[in-house]
């Protein structure tokens, strides 16, 4: 699951940069402030929209405010954004999918949530199977 966690945060863009990407804001700007998730709506017209994306796995602050409640969160910590995105990974039945190696499966499965995965109509950069295969593995996963 770390693994697969170094993945998404490699997909997003976030993974190794700042605070290894726990304090990265849609854009490439940091925060400094771990209280609360920085809700800063950023404009991003290459794309064509407007987004509060933040930390390690780019949380919406719209989904970081259900996460806080249903999880008790304190805050937005580093193993807090590790909480929730376990948490949706295990909403899109994907975590028993990556604990046996069913990597392509488990990918499919969460591509509605993080636009870098393929599979979904976001119209942003989406990584190859492949690719994400390689950097699952780099990280420590294993493939069945």
């Amino acid at each position: 699951v770390v693994a697969f966690l170094d993945m998404l945060a490699w997909s997003e863009g976030t993974k190794g940069k700042g605070d290894d990407g726990y304090n990265i804001i849609v854009g490439g700007s940091q925060f400094n402030d771990y209280r609360e998730h920085p809700r800063k709506l950023i404009d991003l017209p290459r794309l064509g929209i407007k987004s509060t994306a933040a930390g390690r796995y780019q949380l919406l602050s719209k989904y970081y405010d259900a996460y806080k409640r249903l999880l008790k969160l304190s805050d937005f910590s580093p193993v807090n954004q590790d909480k929730i995105a376990i948490q949706q990974i295990k909403e899109r039945k994907a975590y028993q999918l990556i604990i046996s190696g069913q990597l392509p499966a488990a990918i499919l499965q969460c591509s509605n949530i993080w636009a870098s995965l393929p599979g979904n109509n976001y119209g942003q950069r989406q990584h190859q199977v492949a690719d994400l295969t390689a950097k699952f593995v780099e990280f420590g996963g294993v493939v069945a």
